[in-house]
């Protein structure tokens, strides 16, 4: 019996150590990108660089990489209203995806180290739950 318990306590252990690991950036941006590739692409096309006067680019866009906090906000539960993005004004309408803490850190992560961003920060499932309504 005590065989047996051992075994069940490495066991619950180990998957859940698993379960806590925190994910490397690299495995962060590689699920980032699967993401953008499904909700993110359509309208800020495949190298981020938008349509000028109507989505706003993420490649090189300073309203982005100044404005972490307010770009997990505009994932997170939407974006109405005008911005100012590389002296363009956008007035658009940008829906809440639906998307999960993880998967916001995630698609943060890679658009904020792709193309011709390289910030070299990890966005964190902890600081995307921070950023509330």
């Amino acid at each position: 019996m005590k065989f047996f318990f051992s075994i069940y306590i490495i066991i619950t252990s180990y998957l859940y150590y698993q379960i806590q690991k925190e994910k490397t950036l690299e495995e962060s941006i590689s699920d980032g990108k699967i993401i953008y590739q499904d909700f993110c692409v359509q309208c800020h096309l495949g190298s981020g660089e938008g349509v000028a006067g109507t989505f706003p680019p993420l490649n090189k866009s300073d309203y982005l990489l100044k404005n972490i906090d307010k770009s997990i906000y505009s994932i997170k539960f939407g974006l109405k209203g005008k911005i100012i993005v590389n002296e363009i004004e956008y007035d658009g309408i940008m829906l809440n995806q639906g998307l999960d803490n993880e998967e916001i850190a995630d698609v943060m992560n890679y658009i904020i180290n792709s193309w011709e961003n390289n910030l070299k920060i990890k966005i964190t499932e902890k600081r995307v739950s921070q950023v509330i309504k």
